[in-house]
């Protein structure tokens, strides 16, 4: 065969064919002159082994493949997409220290400051927040777990006077809120995660007693019984809110007194909570999301203020996201998982912000080449 004079890429035209203009020796014209790159007959080992022509996507799915899709006449290759956080719809009113569950796509967010009733619910689709039916109870630091359409709320402080810590909970049919089963230890600021009917609630803060509480409960749809206790008392902590009943996650948070901040993690298997590798710094009223072997934390309190770092856990030791969240915050919404993850509202200050933003994961994408 003859030579290529310049880059395979070059000598392709607009439709992905070969040039004859860039090609010489003595290939029949009816292979070369513009025909399509499955009609030469043969082309050398540097071009004709390492680009294969394929009639759509090739199965392998590798950083950096090239690949000739002879259906569309292009030159294609995969590439990584970087994790990003990027704008959302907004909430219907700016709050901090709510309770959520659910997806990035159709999640629930309720209760929280500033509201005096803490009973507002809003709902949202992935794109927009409306508002859904009030609870029966308000509440603000309470915890959620599920999904849209079968959730829980659990723990926090019910409405004024006084601000007492609960212990009833609340389940949501995706419309109406409607009365769950009794805590056996009333808390504010604890961890959840799980379903319905395999729920999880664990650590969080007990002002009747002591300030922190090791404190983890199982919830089978009706009751709630005791489970094993954390390794370290703490409250305001994050969670991995798509974890389960027997594979969940729970990382940094305060431990007493209150001014201290811990980087600790913990894994439960639904009988014990074991270590885990430490969050990137110390941390409370963080956010998070995804599950014990694919974590995600976001935002909170560091040592130096309100932050928007994005940590990954991999089921055994976190990295700081190069993504961070827009709008520094603490006490905000974090549902979904680790490649789609929600935060909603939250405190970045004196005031709170009506923001959401989703995360989006790194990932393969398919490219098109084309000559410059």
């Amino acid at each position: 065969m003859g030579t290529i004079k310049r880059t395979f890429a070059n000598s392709l035209t607009g439709t992905g064919k070969l040039s004859a203009t860039n090609l010489d020796s003595n290939i029949p014209a009816a292979n070369i002159a513009d025909a399509s790159v499955t009609n030469v007959t043969t082309l050398p080992d540097a071009v004709g082994q390492a680009i294969k022509s394929v009639a759509g996507s090739p199965p392998s799915q590798a950083i950096g493949d090239i690949w000739y899709n002879s259906v569309t006449g292009t030159l294609k290759n995969y590439v990584t997409v970087a994790a990003a956080w990027a704008s959302g719809g907004s909430m219907g009113t700016g709050r901090y220290s709510s309770g959520a569950f659910g997806t990035q796509t159709a999640a629930v967010q309720f209760g929280g400051y500033p509201y005096i009733d803490k009973k507002a619910t809003e709902e949202y689709n992935g794109s927009t927040w409306t508002s859904g039916n009030n609870m029966s109870v308000g509440v603000s630091d309470g915890t959620g777990l599920g999904i849209l359409t079968a959730g829980l709320a659990f723990a926090g402080n019910a409405s004024y006077p006084g601000n007492p810590i609960l212990t009833s909970t609340e389940e949501y049919d995706g419309t109406n809120w409607t009365s769950g089963g009794t805590l056996g230890t009333g808390r504010n600021n604890a961890g959840g995660a799980g379903t319905l009917t395999a729920g999880l609630g664990f650590g969080g803060k007990d002002p009747s007693g002591p300030s922190a509480v090791t404190n983890t409960e199982e919830y089978d749809g009706t009751n709630w019984t005791a489970g094993g206790a954390l390794g370290t008392a703490r409250y305001a902590l994050g969670s991995a809110t798509a974890g389960s009943q027997t594979a969940a996650l729970a990382f940094a948070g305060n431990t007493p007194p209150f001014s201290t901040l811990t980087d600790v993690s913990e894994e439960y298997d639904g009988t014990a909570w074991t270590a885990g590798g430490n969050y990137v710094t110390s941390n409370r009223i963080l956010s998070g999301a995804g599950t014990q072997t694919a974590g995600l934390g976001f935002g909170g309190i560091d040592p130096v203020g309100a932050t928007g770092t994005t940590a990954l856990y991999d089921g055994s030791s976190w990295t700081t996201s190069p993504a961070s969240l827009s709008t520094s915050r603490y006490s905000a919404t974090g549902v979904g998982t680790q490649t789609d993850g929600l935060c909603g509202g939250g405190a970045g200050g004196p005031t709170t912000t009506t923001a959401t933003e989703e995360f989006t994961g790194a990932a393969v994408a398919t490219k098109t080449l084309t000559s410059s």
